[in-house]
């Protein structure tokens, strides 16, 4: 059961095959979902549909996105390669089983908030999600464990992390789109100096945007993230980083030293690996490339959140 209940059978992991027939079939569950429960007004807002090949499980999708993947029997399960590269970089932030704070920018399935809350009991968890109808659709058909530790306000992620005290969170994972796009305020160095503010001094940002070369838009973001944090590393699969296609790009901040190592062991097991920039790596990715800021009236591209999230 979620939240350090009883031990789970290990369920299957996907290989990249069962991935992409995963992603298509989902795709094929939206449509008829759409066509059989809403008229065209609604179609462009989040469903939950039912994946059928996990029962329990439940995807969120828009637009024929899938915006998150839910298995409330086994929270550990994470479907998209991009939240598995999250979920390593929270696994090495602190030692098995740590009590964490965690901030959530955008909330939609919860998805990661029931992974730490799984993985980490009495862990204090806040989500920043400004659709409360949405939230209310998702805790109804997918209830959060009882003694969760997860905490939904209904707001943006701006105003939210505004909020915030000083010296609150380990983690802020900032994973918030509007559709297709990343809301341009949560893309400024300004934003990102307030969650800095908000971080404890070993603290990091987890961030999650998509892009595609020449990747003006993901080079001015770790530009800003670089002028806020001393430390920083990006992570992308190897096809995304060759220009080949959109991709999701996690940019990682701290005042801290992060864990290189362990994030580079973990890049290289996973059923898409990824690559890991950072050092002179980094530097040539940002060199030329300035920070997004307030008064630039920015904004973000439309890429989508990647193939498979």
């Amino acid at each position: 059961m979620p939240n350090g209940g009883a031990t789970l059978a290990p369920r299957p992991r996907s290989t990249a095959t069962d991935a992409i027939d995963r992603h298509a079939a989902g795709l094929v569950r939206y449509a008829r979902a759409v066509t059989d429960n809403c008229d065209e007004d609604e179609r462009d807002r989040p469903h939950l549909v039912r994946d059928l090949d996990f029962p329990g499980a439940w995807s969120i999708m828009v637009n024929g996105t899938e915006q998150s993947w839910i298995d409330p029997d086994d929270p550990t399960r994470l479907e998209f390669d991009y939240v598995q590269r999250i979920a390593d970089a929270i696994d090495v932030h602190a030692p098995d089983g740590e009590r964490l704070r965690v901030i959530h920018v955008g909330g939609a399935g919860m998805t990661l908030a029931r992974y730490v809350a799984h993985t980490r009991p009495s862990s204090a968890q806040i989500v920043l999600e400004p659709d409360a109808d949405l939230t209310e659709r998702v805790r109804q058909t997918v209830p959060l464990a009882r003694n969760s530790g997860i905490k939904v306000r209904a707001t943006d992620g701006r105003s939210g992390i505004a909020a915030m005290r000083d010296d609150y969170a380990d983690i802020v994972i900032v994973d918030a789109f509007i559709g297709s796009k990343v809301p341009p305020e949560l893309a400024t160095a300004e934003f990102l100096a307030d969650v800095a503010r908000v971080l404890v001094g070993t603290g990091t940002i987890m961030w999650n945007l998509t892009d595609k070369a020449p990747f003006d838009f993901a080079r001015r973001a770790a530009a800003g993230l670089a002028e806020t944090f001393g430390h920083t590393c990006l992570s992308a699969e190897p096809a995304t980083v060759k220009g080949r296609r959109v991709g999701n790009i996690i940019l990682l901040g701290s005042a801290a030293p992060l864990p290189i190592d362990a994030l580079q062991a973990k890049a290289s097991r996973g059923v898409f690996p990824y690559r890991l920039l950072h050092g002179s790596t980094w530097k040539r990715f940002v060199t030329g490339a300035s920070p997004i800021r307030d008064i630039d009236d920015y904004d973000t591209p439309v890429h989508g959140r990647g193939m498979f999230s």
